[in-house]
């Protein structure tokens, strides 16, 4: 089986494979004061029912990076494909300087032209919200970063003396009548109208409609204020972008070979 780990900003989230099949999925806070033998110890507790003989992980927390791949390759007793920018994912990455790139936003573009119709807009709605974008020619042009919905909740309550800490949930309506309703109809409401004008001035720049793919989160919730829905809500996308990713390192060392 093969174990996909995706170590973002505020989670962990690992998806366990067999073959074409996500049989399961869990989720761990990314902590980065926990050792690495507890890290192991979470690792056996969660997969002792689960014989896993390859994993693929892709960080956007380097200081995570190398405890995960350690932790992963000593309870398993593997050798884990842990992704950076100078590997060949197998996708053109059509940026200035394509190594500032995240492991995310490379899985979710590879996962997007694998699964959907190009040209692709894949929106992230994680402790940030992106936009990747692919091409008709299947080419990863770049795309959009815009502080995530919690992100937004925890600064607006940091740097102002008298709004409350809340976090993200339903809006019940545009005129907020209280401190509480009015955050979040600014915050959920207004990420939702920011995401589909960014995704109309993308499309005018690709010269055509795209297929529009949301993963994070918080996906089906924004989804609820837009009037042009998503064509696709796809939870496991970044997952299936590792698998992919590892399939074609795989079978590049196995044609070397």
């Amino acid at each position: 089986m093969l174990l996909t780990v995706d170590i973002g900003n505020t989670n962990i989230t690992l998806g366990v494979y067999d073959k074409e099949i996500l049989v399961e999925t869990f989720r761990l806070a990314s902590d980065k004061d926990l050792a690495l033998s507890e890290y192991e110890l979470l690792l056996k507790t969660i997969f002792r029912s689960y014989k896993i003989d390859s994993c693929s992980i892709g960080s956007v927390v380097s200081e995570l990076s190398s405890v995960i791949k350690s932790a992963c390759d000593n309870v398993f007793g593997i050798n884990s494909f842990l992704y950076d920018n100078n590997i060949d994912s197998g996708i053109k990455i059509a940026l200035k300087n394509p190594t500032e790139v995240g492991a995310d936003r490379i899985a979710n573009a590879i996962a997007a032209k694998k699964k959907y119709q190009l040209p692709a807009i894949v929106v992230d709605i994680g402790t940030a919200t992106t936009f990747d974008i692919i091409s008709k020619n299947g080419e990863f042009l770049g795309g959009v970063i815009m502080p995530g919905l919690n992100l937004q909740f925890k600064s607006l309550c940091a740097n102002t003396s008298k709004l409350p800490q809340i976090s993200a949930g339903i809006s019940e309506k545009a005129i907020g009548d209280c401190t509480e309703s009015a955050l979040l109809s600014g915050i959920m409401r207004g990420s939702a109208c920011a995401i589909e004008g960014l995704i109309h001035q993308c499309e005018l720049e690709l010269g055509e409609k795209a297929t529009i793919i949301a993963t994070g989160g918080h996906s089906r919730l924004i989804s609820e204020y837009m009037l042009r829905q998503f064509d696709y809500v796809d939870a496991s996308l970044t997952l299936d972008g590792l698998k992919y990713l590892y399939e074609f390192q795989h079978n590049k060392s196995l044609a070397i070979k």
